[in-house]
Formats: C-alpha cells, structure tokens, sequence
C-alpha cells in the first residue's frame, strides 16, 4: 500500500506561478512521484518555458505563460488546456504577489494587484477549470484543488504588507467555501499556508533578519522544498483523499508563536 499511496501516477496536474519558488518545487514534487503530465503558468513567457525545460528531467512538464490575473487570459489558458487534455485531476492555485508600503502611504493600486492575483484569480481559474476537473470523477477518484494561503492570513502581523495577509485569509475562506460547494461533484479543495521559505517574495531578507525569524520559529529554520513538495503530494493523491476543506499550515510552527517575527 504505501508504494502507491502517495502516488501521482497518470494524474494530469496544473500548477499556476510554476516557474520559481513553492510552484516550482511542487511541479518537481509532483513529477517525481509519477504524474503524467505537469503545466506550469507564470507571467513572464521566457522563465516560464526555461523552467519547464528544467523540469522536464523528472517528467512531462508544459509551459503555459499567460497572466492570471486577468479573466481574457484565464480563459485563454483552460482553452488551451482544454485543446490538451480531456480533463484535469490537479489544480494548484499558487501564484501570487505582494505590496510592501507604510500604513498611511499604502497605494490603492497595491491593494487590487494583490487581492486580483492572491483571490480573484484562484477563484475564477478554479470555475473556469470546472469542465475539466469534474470529467471522469467519482467518489473514488476526485480531483483535488490546492489554493495557496498564508500563515500570514492566520497571524495578526502586517509586515507592511497590508493587502497580502487579507488576500491570503480570503483564500483560506474560499477554500472552504469551494470545498462545500465542490464535495458532490467529486473535488476536494484544500490549501496550504506557507511559513518562511526561499522565493521571490523573501528575496529582500536580510541575513540577520533570517537569523533573527530562524531563533524565533520554533522549529528554527525557513522551509526547504521538500517540506511544501510533500504536503501537496499527501493532498493530491490518494494520501489524501479523504480530506476537504482544510487549511494546513507549513510554517515550522510560526501561528503558535502568534506573530511573524
């Protein structure tokens, strides 16, 4: 049994912000452990392709650049998709993006990019998806949703970032939400949210700020990419097939201290 219960075997898997980061790491993860076929989107066509080059050591991987956050080009990308394939078994909803601003300074325009790419894009992907993902499931073979959260959507810490943790509790909301609705149709939708780990976002770290939040998280380190790679297996497979609705966080124990820092 546990040869093939984490097993992607023959699933058909859609990762958006593939390119770098957790998205990347999970398009590994989930190549490695047999899936047919991996997409990645990201906004920049070049890095998107280049990745999926890289990643076509462990598998079939696709690239699909477009940016999600704009409904044409959602619509753009299932129709591609739907021109490949048959159906999907795996959605991962992980693009994203940040605003960094003092309280009185934070612009408007950093509040809907953010809110446009971290929940209206997860949410109108995932519907336009639908035709896609419910093809040829049943209560024995789901298809699974992974959105993308945050512990910062579950901490009361801005780091002046005051779009990013609202957007990113909106999605542990919608997780919810889609779950319920999604259950009869034979998808399961979960998500993760991520502690500390090395990406883009985190690039402007310091070395003694990492010092300083490695003493502070319990487990005293950021996340590696086997930690985000792993749960999003569990999820996907049949590991995980019993579970809907959830929000995991991976944060090395970061929403038991209550703060970021």
């Amino acid at each position: 049994m546990i040869e093939t219960i984490f097993s992607m075997q023959g699933k058909v898997c859609v990762i958006t912000g593939g390119s770098r980061g957790l998205g990347h790491y999970m398009a590994q993860g989930f190549l490695e452990s047999g899936a047919a076929r991996v997409y990645i989107t990201a906004r920049k066509a070049e890095a998107c392709f280049k990745a999926a080059e890289e990643l076509s050591q462990y598998g079939q991987c696709i690239a699909l650049p477009g940016d999600i956050s704009s409904l044409p080009e959602i619509e753009k990308l299932t129709d591609e998709l739907a021109g490949k394939e048959d159906c999907v078994d795996v959605l991962v909803n992980n693009a994203g993006a940040g605003w960094g601003a003092a309280l009185g300074e934070f612009p408007e325009r950093g509040w809907n990019k953010v809110m446009d790419l971290n929940v209206k894009a997860p949410f109108f992907l995932t519907q336009a998806m639908l035709p896609l993902l419910k093809k040829g499931k049943s209560p024995e073979s789901t298809a699974c949703v992974i959105n993308i959260g945050s512990v910062a959507g579950i901490v009361g810490e801005s780091l002046s970032s005051y779009s990013y943790g609202p957007s990113k509790a909106a999605v542990h909301q919608l997780t919810r939400n889609l779950a319920k609705d999604l259950a009869d149709s034979h998808i399961r939708v979960n998500a993760i949210a991520p502690g500390r780990f090395f990406s883009k976002m985190t690039e402007y770290v310091s070395k003694q700020q990492y010092e300083a939040e490695c003493a502070q998280i319990p487990l005293h380190r950021w996340g590696a990419a086997e930690d985000i790679a792993g749960v999003a297996i569990m999820l996907a497979s049949r590991a995980g097939a019993f579970i809907t609705g959830q929000i995991i966080p991976v944060d090395g124990g970061t929403t038991l201290t209550g703060s970021l820092l």
